[in-house]
């Protein structure tokens, strides 16, 4: 996809130069460099990994970023509405040039674009992290059951704008976008440009329940349910023990955790308004 961007890009009459990189640290150090030259529009070829892991760079120099998803989740791009699985379409977005201004959640750690996830589903991706076989998703379900097996609530503190809520939750996502893990809706409704971070509480349900539940994170609908509550707001401050944070589906660290928005930090490319999806 990058080569055929690179194609396409040039010939519109864009100058364009290619960093490739075998890890995050590299890709950062080779983006740095560039900004650091003047330039101030960068294409990300990759999913929300690859993305998250320049998004310090990007935000210091103020960049224009534009999104050719080529990741496992791609859940940036499916908020923002950029095709994926069709390179061309996509490529036509970065062409068309419409900007928006994203927020941005800031935390100690990292700063995150979509979600930042802590409780059952950080649990779930820890122990897949730690498993060599299998691989994709049948790895984590498989981590997501054997969790299944051992968990139980997991005593929050959660403090929202000041108000401070003491209890016991399967998990907590504070979400600038919708989705995460390729398509879990879990902050259904969330807007990535609307000032304000959406809290979703899942409150403690028996296991089979969970189980029943967690399709449902695909379509959205379990935000209905009586054990979700969902708050809006611009600051919130989780602490747990043994429990670590994952944003952008990367490992942030373990709660405590501080996370604020950033209003309208990140300019991205997007397709303009009323364009097909």
């Amino acid at each position: 996809m990058a080569t055929q961007a690179l194609e396409r890009l040039r010939a519109h009459g864009l100058e364009v130069t290619r960093v490739t990189s075998h890890d995050a640290p590299s890709a950062a150090a080779g983006l740095a460099e560039l900004l650091d030259q003047g330039v101030s529009q960068v294409v990300v070829v990759g999913g929300d990994g690859a993305l998250h892991a320049v998004l310090p760079q990007l935000l210091a120099a103020q960049a224009t970023v534009g999104l050719l998803p080529a990741g496992t989740g791609n859940d940036t791009a499916r908020a923002l509405g950029i095709p994926h699985g069709d390179p061309d379409a996509a490529i036509d977005v970065l062409l068309a040039g419409n900007v928006r201004a994203l927020d941005v959640i800031e935390t100690p750690d990292a700063p995150v674009l979509t979600v930042v996830a802590s409780g059952f589903d950080s649990r779930v991706n820890e122990r897949a992290n730690a498993m060599t076989w299998p691989r994709g998703q049948l790895k984590y379900n498989i981590a997501m059951l054997a969790e299944l097996r051992s968990f139980t609530p997991i005593p929050f503190t959660i403090t929202l704008d000041g108000r401070r809520i003491e209890r016991e939750v399967m998990l907590v996502a504070v979400g600038n976008g919708p989705s995460f893990g390729g398509g879990l809706r879990i902050c259904e409704g969330a807007v990535m440009d609307d000032g304000l971070l959406d809290v979703v509480i899942i409150n403690p349900v028996s296991k089979a329940k969970l189980v029943r539940v967690f399709p449902r994170l695909y379509r959205g609908t379990h935000v209905g349910l009586p054990e979700v509550e969902i708050h809006r707001v611009r600051r919130v401050e989780l602490e747990a023990q043994d429990v670590v944070a994952y944003g952008d589906g990367e490992r942030l660290g373990p709660l405590p955790l501080t996370a604020e928005v950033r209003p309208g930090a990140l300019r991205v490319i997007v397709p303009a308004p009323g364009s097909p999806a």
